[in-house]
């Protein structure tokens, strides 16, 4: 059955399960996303991803700054809510979109606003869940379908896919098995939305957060076990990235790539091990961090093979 879905959302995670809805004979009457925002070397205004591929269907965007009918945007949140008023949609998807939705956007359609969430909830509601699930050492994640009330990531679910996390996946790479899993997951809970079949659940007990990545983070501290610092530095692969100092190089240098060694250290944690024809053994408290991919600050990245004929300290 078809149904007339209202769409909200910003970066490629939800481009995805915007596709997945157009291609699945849903109408799309509107979508809502972030504002164009400056990006690359030229500070040049570019859209979303979800606006791209809005704009290349054909379907009308909005792009409001807030949603508070009395906030300070209240002149743009007031046109939105008479587009919403006039197309009187089924259902609101929202992934990723950056806004809250305040209470008369949640009570809007006949279905209410359903939020496809990239963790098992209430396990990691908030900002950063699939980061925060690989750097907790998590064996699983996957996709929550969540009717969205007034809270953080708080409504009860429709549906949950899981998804094993492996000891070799980066952030990115789960971002995209996520986005893929979410977008079949959608169109699942918009087929028992249709039928009545799915009935949400509320969450259990045992609520995690997922917090906003710092960049105060991405230093690496070697007074943790080199299993730790190896499951961070996937979890911020690729942002906001880990930095570690390396001696002969200025300035921070970003690894990108690294395994944990469950041998004994023979130096003081964050000392050099050993430099080998490519990668680099770094003592940490706990096992040896070994470090195959970095990035000198300014450079490009670069395999550790790449990288130690040009490192001083490798040549002393």
């Amino acid at each position: 059955m078809s149904l007339s879905v209202v769409f909200a959302g910003t970066p490629e995670f939800a481009e995805q399960a915007l596709q997945a809805i157009i291609a699945a004979g849903h109408e799309v009457p509107l979508v809502l996303t972030q504002p164009d925002r400056p990006s690359g070397r030229g500070m040049q205004l570019r859209p979303s991803p979800v606006k791209q591929a809005a704009e290349a269907a054909g379907i009308a965007v909005a792009q409001p700054e807030g949603l508070r009918l009395d906030g300070r945007y209240a002149e743009q949140a007031s046109a939105v809510q008479q587009q919403l008023q006039d197309l009187a949609p089924d259902v609101m998807v929202v992934a990723a979109y950056g806004l809250i939705l305040p209470q008369w956007v949640l009570d809007l359609p006949r279905y209410g606003c359903i939020n496809i969430h990239a963790s098992l909830l209430p396990r990691w509601r908030g900002a950063a869940p699939i980061q925060r699930a690989i750097d907790a050492g998590d064996s699983q994640t996957g996709i929550s379908i969540m009717q969205m009330d007034a809270g953080l990531d708080t409504g009860p679910v429709l549906l949950s896919k899981p998804l094993a996390i492996t000891a070799t996946h980066t952030a990115g790479q789960l971002h995209d098995e996520l986005a893929a899993l979410g977008a079949e997951a959608v169109l699942e809970a918009l087929a028992g939305l249709s039928t009545g079949q799915l009935q949400p659940q509320p969450q259990p007990e045992g609520a995690t957060y997922a917090e906003k990545l710092e960049r105060s983070e991405s230093q690496i501290d070697f007074s943790w076990s080199a299993e730790r610092i190896a499951r961070r530095i996937r979890a911020f692969n690729p942002f906001p990235g880990t930095t570690i100092e390396l001696p002969g190089v200025k300035g921070a240098v970003k690894v990108w790539a690294a395994q944990a060694l469950d041998v004994p250290a023979t130096v003081a944690a964050g000392e050099i091990q050993a430099v080998n024809s490519d990668s680099i053994d770094i003592a940490t408290a706990q096992g040896v961090l070994r470090v195959t991919e970095l990035q000198r600050p300014g450079g490009r990245r670069q395999s550790a093979r790449q990288f130690i004929p040009g490192w001083s300290y490798a040549q002393s």
